[in-house]
C-alpha cells in the first residue's frame, strides 16, 4: 500500500515503537508544544487499540518529543477550538484525552515520561498513567479555567481523587502550574530526576515492571482499573478475566519453580 506524504506526516506526529515487550508512544508535534488536534487524537486511539490487542506487550511508555513539553493539551490553533463548550462536551471521546485519560481497558502498566510542560489535556494523560517519572524541569497544571474552559476529560474528577482535596482544589480553582517536586510531594509523581537522567530513571521503572510476572501485572492493573467503584471486599470477589488467568498461569508455576531453584524467573507471559 502506498502512503502519501500527507498521511506519513499525520502518522509521524504520533509514533509507536515496540521493543523487548515495551511499547513507546511519542507525541511529536513540537511546533505546538505537542498539543493534540483531532487527527492526533484519532491516531492515539488507534495506537492504544493496537497495544490492547498485543498479548506480548508488558508495559507502555508515553512521552512528548523534544525537551520543552510532554503535552500542553488541545491544540488551540486547530479549528476544533471554534466549537462552543457545549459542542465540545457533547463530542467527548469516551476514552478521554489522548485516548488514555479515561481508558479502562488497557491491562498493562502505562509509564508517563514527563519531559516538560504537562498542561490541560497533557495533565489528563498523566492522570491516566500508572507510574509518573518527571524531569525536574517539568511543569503540571489543569490550566483550562484561565482560557474559559474546563478539564472535561477526567482532569477535574481524577485529580481530586488522586491527591489531597485541598491540594487538588488549589490547582483546579486557580489553573496554576506546579513544579515536578511539588507534584511528587502531593503523591502524583513517583520520581523526579534531572532532565539528563530522565531516560535512565524511566528504564529503571520499566525494568522493575518486566521483573514481575506479566500475568500478575495484568491482573493487578485490571483489578484496580475495573473495581474503583466497589468496596475492597466486593472487589476481591470479582472474577475478572486477567485475575482468573493469572491464578492458573504458566507464569505462576515458573515463579514458584524459579524461587525454589534460586534463579531469576523466565516468564512465559501466559
Amino acid at each position: 500500500m502506498t502512503v502519501s506524504m500527507e498521511e506519513k506526516k499525520i502518522v509521524d506526529q504520533v509514533t509507536l515503537t515496540i521493543e523487548n515487550h515495551v511499547a513507546t508512544v511519542v507525541i511529536d508535534r513540537q511546533h505546538v508544544l505537542n498539543a493534540i488536534d483531532g487527527t492526533a487524537q484519532a491516531r492515539l486511539n488507534e495506537i492504544w487499540t493496537r497495544i490492547e490487542a498485543d498479548p506480548d506487550l508488558r508495559a507502555v511508555v508515553i512521552t512528548g518529543a523534544g525537551t520543552r513539553a510532554f503535552c500542553v493539551g488541545a491544540d488551540m490553533s486547530a479549528s476544533a477550538v471554534d466549537k462552543t463548550g457545549l459542542q465540545y462536551w457533547a463530542e467527548l471521546d469516551p476514552n478521554g484525552f489522548g485516548g488514555l485519560s479515561l481508558r479502562t481497558s488497557l491491562d498493562i502498566p502505562v509509564i508517563a515520561r514527563v519531559n516538560g510542560y504537562a498542561l490541560g489535556g497533557g495533565m489528563e494523560i498523566v492522570l491516566g498513567a500508572d507510574i509518573v517519572v518527571a524531569a525536574d524541569t517539568a511543569r503540571f497544571g489543569l490550566t483550562e479555567p484561565r482560557v474559559g474552559r474546563l478539564a472535561l476529560d477526567g482532569g477535574i474528577h481524577q485529580l481530586v481523587r488522586r491527591v489531597p482535596y485541598t491540594q487538588a482544589m488549589g490547582m483546579l480553582l486557580t489553573g496554576r502550574k506546579a513544579e515536578a517536586a511539588e507534584m511528587q510531594s502531593m503523591g502524583l509523581v513517583n520520581e523526579v530526576v534531572p532532565a539528563e537522567e530522565l531516560d535512565a530513571a524511566v528504564q529503571r521503572w520499566v525494568d522493575q515492571v518486566l521483573a514481575c510476572a506479566p500475568s500478575s501485572v495484568r491482573a493487578v492493573k485490571q483489578m484496580v482499573s475495573r473495581t474503583s467503584h466497589l468496596s475492597a471486599t466486593e472487589a476481591r470477589g470479582l472474577r475478572l478475566p486477567a485475575l482468573m488467568a493469572a491464578l492458573d498461569s504458566e507464569d505462576s508455576a515458573e515463579g514458584v519453580r524459579a524461587f525454589q531453584e534460586k534463579r531469576p524467573p523466565v516468564w512465559p507471559g501466559r
